[in-house]
């Protein structure tokens, strides 16, 4: 399996509960759309002390052929230009495979 996980900061006029539910809620639509997507989940409560994020994407794939694929879907697109760039000023990935 291959996990996907992206860390969001917003623009500080977007850093608000709308948008990061509009956020959670467009991504984790996704699961049943897209072939080869085991689990999405969306974090957007945080501790305090998280000062370097705002969201949370955690995703596992069944491949990295699938995760390849979810970057290019339609779906995956139409979410990612009009629910989170649009409010994100900086995004830090990472992908691996769980051994």
């Amino acid at each position: 399996m291959v996990k996907h996980i992206i860390l969001w900061k917003l623009k500080d006029e977007f850093n608000n509960d709308e948008v990061k539910r509009g956020i959670k809620e467009s991504l984790e639509e996704l699961l049943g759309v897209i072939p080869g997507l085991i689990e999405i989940k969306v974090q957007i409560e945080k501790l305090e002390s998280s000062k370097n994020a705002d969201v949370m994407l955690y995703s596992v794939f069944e491949s990295e052929k699938a995760l390849k694929e979810y970057a290019v879907h339609p779906a995956h697109v139409k979410v990612a230009d009009t629910k989170v760039r649009p409010f994100t000023q900086t995004r830090s990935c990472i992908d691996f495979i769980e051994k």
